[in-house]
């Protein structure tokens, strides 16, 4: 009888699992999947095995966008997204990549002070929870040409991400015809020359092996990335208030871990690449204060279209150099 009575307390336990599916494009066992696996474990142990966090890592469950629309079908729970990806739901998601406004991370930490809480109650209000925002680096201009100047860069052809509206806003103020392309196109364009200047991350741009076809990098930080881990409230309705304070607090300790891990990661890359032969160019200061001038110019443009929230831009204007 005891026996049964456990049995059965077990199949209750596991009935009662509220699995959360959750997509990336982050591969198996790179240091995001090993985060948030670890997350995943520390949840199921503190809400008793009723939560599970079951990822789907490599693209498997496609891109961006379509992990949105199967979110929206309730086939997914959440994913992990660039900023660009999540514009559609909330503008203001794009707001540390507008360029030109960072110099340093301590620039960054005064900005996010005031914009994370904002970005999260936009995301709130239209129905998904942000359970992580981690900082990914500074974005860098890299080319196979020389990149120093304004005039250098324009003689060159300029990569854009597809669906990034800030990007594409930045380059027209800068006088520079971007090709857009989606971000699994770009090193074969490196390769046939259908572009000669990228924009990434030191990190980013070893892991997806750019920095074996340029040659330069302009040593100013051009934007901030940010990776979002963002779920769908629905399905955060079906927990219990604490279950659900577990899950944002653990996967927030987590992505707080990545950021640390990212910015050590940055300072490494930065060495190899330079190692292995790219020159990293610093502007003149003119150049960089003509480069600033592309930012505010570009803010002022956003401000004007309505891209980003006027609250979103104050908060930038008040920390930029």
């Amino acid at each position: 009888m005891r026996l049964m009575i456990f049995a059965c307390a077990l199949l209750a336990s596991a009935a009662s699992a509220a699995p959360l599916k959750i997509a990336t494009l982050a591969p198996e066992g790179s240091s995001w999947m090993r985060e948030m696996r670890a997350a995943g474990t520390a949840i199921a142990a503190k809400t008793e095995n009723r939560v599970e966090l079951k990822f789907f890592p490599g693209g498997v469950m496609g891109s961006g966008d379509t992990v949105l629309r199967k979110i929206k079908l309730g086939q997914l729970n959440g994913g992990a997204f660039t900023t660009t990806e999540l514009s559609g739901v909330n503008p203001d998601v794009q707001a540390y990549g507008i360029p030109f406004v960072f110099e340093t991370l301590d620039d960054v930490k005064r900005a996010r002070e005031k914009i994370d809480p904002i970005i999260k109650d936009g995301f709130q209000a239209n129905g998904m929870t942000i359970a992580g925002l981690t900082g990914g680096g500074f974005i860098y201009l890299m080319g196979t040409k020389p990149i120093a100047t304004q005039a250098e860069l324009r003689a060159t052809k300029v990569w854009v991400p597809e669906g990034d509206t800030i990007g594409r806003i930045a380059w027209e103020v800068a006088g520079v015809n971007p090709v857009q392309l989606a971000l699994a196109d770009v090193y074969t364009s490196l390769q046939t020359g259908l572009i000669e200047t990228v924009g990434n991350t030191t990190t980013g741009a070893v892991a997806f092996q750019w920095t074996t076809k340029v040659k330069y990098m302009v040593d100013l930080p051009v934007a901030y990335t940010i990776g979002v881990l963002a779920i769908d409230n629905k399905a955060l309705a079906r927990l219990s208030e604490a279950d659900r304070a577990i899950v944002v607090d653990e996967i927030d300790a987590a992505f707080r871990k990545l950021e640390s891990i990212n910015v050590d990661d940055d300072a490494k890359t930065r060495m190899t690449i330079a190692k292995e032969g790219v020159q990293i160019v610093a502007p003149s200061a003119e150049e960089a204060a003509a480069w600033r001038e592309i930012g505010v110019k570009t803010r002022a443009r956003l401000r004007q279209d309505g891209v980003v929230s006027a609250v979103v831009l104050d908060a930038l204007d008040s920390v930029a150099n």
